[in-house]
This record gives structure tokens, C-alpha cells and sequence, in this order.
């Protein structure tokens, strides 16, 4: 789905915030009911899995009663997505300093991302705005609140920081599906071997020449550390705009 887009938010917002939920007839289906259940069969079989068939097999009802609560999978997808952000509308503001608050919203963005992988093919920009997408945005902001960055600033720093989370998460989940299919990296490497003289060619590619020796000899980093660095650095990057901001101000 990443290629598709979002709904019209004039056509998902009613279900998100719930002002225009149908009563259930005796079915005792209710959107939120009908969210948690699309996000149990994606958990465990992929969004592929996801259909109005699946979503009302699961719940013991007719299909056709499903599309008088939700008209669509679009919407749907909506409704799935604000509901497994409700770990961050619920998770504490944060202790310490900006960056121990951002660096703990990253951290929570990831663990997301690994939890739910299918939210990794879902459209990456501008998701209507439900209770628990609106709640995470209040609390990514607030990490921020104190450094003197201006509204727009702060904004951008979010959206870098929730960038690089899931950019990070997307490659750790393509490279354990390729380690699950035997797609292995000493394998990608063993493949290439008739070819090392021409990729690392020292005069043709002196810096990936030598970079290529030195991680050899030094081991690759795991997808923790590799994200921490990742993270760090961002950081560092935002602490120098505070930290102009500051001797401005």
C-alpha cells in the first residue's frame, strides 16, 4: 500500500474520533472492535491478510455488516493505525533532559515498527489525525518543549526523528525476511566473490576499498547499535541548533 495514499480525512475522521458510529444492531460490532480485530490478523499474517472478509470471519459476522461501520480498507488501514499508536498516547511524558525525552520516543517508534511491521507499508505522509495519532504528535512535540526551537523547528525535528526510526526499522525487517529466507549476508557476500576485484577495485574505489577491509577486520554492527549510532547522531544535530538558539536568545 505504500504507493497508494490516505482518505480523504472528511471521510475517516468521523470514524476515527467516533462521532458518527452506526449502532451495531444486535451484532455487537463497533469500529474500535472492528480495528482490533484487523490489527490481530496483520500482527500474525501481514496487512496482505487484511480484508473486509478476514476482519468479519474473525469477528463471527457478515462482511456486508462490517461496511456499515467502515466503507473501505483505506479507512480501515486508518483505523488500525491510530489504534496501535494508543501505546503513545498512554506511554509517560518522559523524564530528563530534550534529549533523553526524544531519544525515548524514538526508542518507543522502533520497538512500534518491530511489533507491527505491517505499519511499514502503510502511506508514509500525512495520516488523518485520530485521538491516538494526534496524542503521539502532542507527545513527540512536548520532548522538545524548553529548547527554544521555534514552532517550525520543532516540527521538522519531529519529522526527522520519525524519518530515520522508520527508515532504520523498514531495513532491520527486510534483512531478517531475507535471513528467514536463507538470503543470508555471507551469502550475498559469497555471490559476489568472483566480482571483489572489480566492485573493490583499490584504484577504481579507493574509500570503499578501504572501508570494506577495515569493517572486515573490525565486524559488522548489529541493528541495536547501529540504530543508537543512527539516533546519536541526530541528536547531536538538533543540540547544535539549541544550542545556537541559546546564544541567540
Amino acid at each position: 500500500m505504500n504507493s497508494q495514499r490516505w482518505p480523504d480525512p472528511a471521510a475517516v475522521l468521523p470514524l476515527l474520533w467516533r462521532t458518527a458510529e452506526r449502532p451495531s444492531r444486535g451484532s455487537g460490532l463497533t469500529v474500535g472492535a472492528i480495528a482490533e480485530a484487523a490489527v490481530a490478523i496483520a500482527d500474525a499474517e501481514g496487512i496482505g491478510a487484511v480484508t473486509m472478509r478476514s476482519v468479519a470471519e474473525r469477528l463471527g459476522a457478515g462482511t456486508m455488516s462490517l461496511y456499515t461501520h467502515v466503507p473501505g480498507k483505506r479507512e480501515l488501514y486508518a483505523l488500525m493505525l491510530d489504534h496501535v499508536f494508543a501505546d503513545a498516547a498512554q506511554a509517560p511524558a518522559g523524564e530528563g533532559d530534550w534529549r533523553e525525552r526524544c531519544a525515548a520516543v524514538a526508542r518507543r517508534d522502533r520497538d512500534r515498527y518491530l511489533r507491527h511491521p505491517w505499519l511499514l507499508e502503510l502511506p508514509a505522509a500525512r495520516p488523518a489525525f485520530g485521538p491516538n495519532v494526534a496524542a503521539k504528535y502532542d507527545r513527540d512535540l512536548a520532548a522538545l518543549e524548553g529548547t527554544g526551537l521555534s514552532a517550525a523547528e520543532m516540527n521538522a525535528a519531529v519529522m526527522s526523528l520519525t524519518s530515520f526510526v522508520s527508515g532504520a526499522a523498514r531495513f532491520q525487517r527486510q534483512a531478517e525476511s531475507d535471513e528467514r529466507a536463507g538470503r543470508t549476508e555471507e551469502r550475498f557476500w559469497r555471490a559476489h566473490e568472483p566480482f571483489l576485484h572489480l566492485v573493490l577495485d583499490p584504484e577504481r574505489f579507493p574509500t570503499a576499498h578501504r572501508v570494506a577491509a577495515e569493517a572486515k577486520r573490525d565486524g559488522d554492527a548489529d541493528h541495536d547499535s547501529s540504530f543508537e549510532f543512527g539516533l546519536e547522531r541526530l541528536l547531536v544535530g538538533i543540540g547544535d541548533l539549541v544550542a545556537r538558539k541559546g546564544r541567540k536568545g
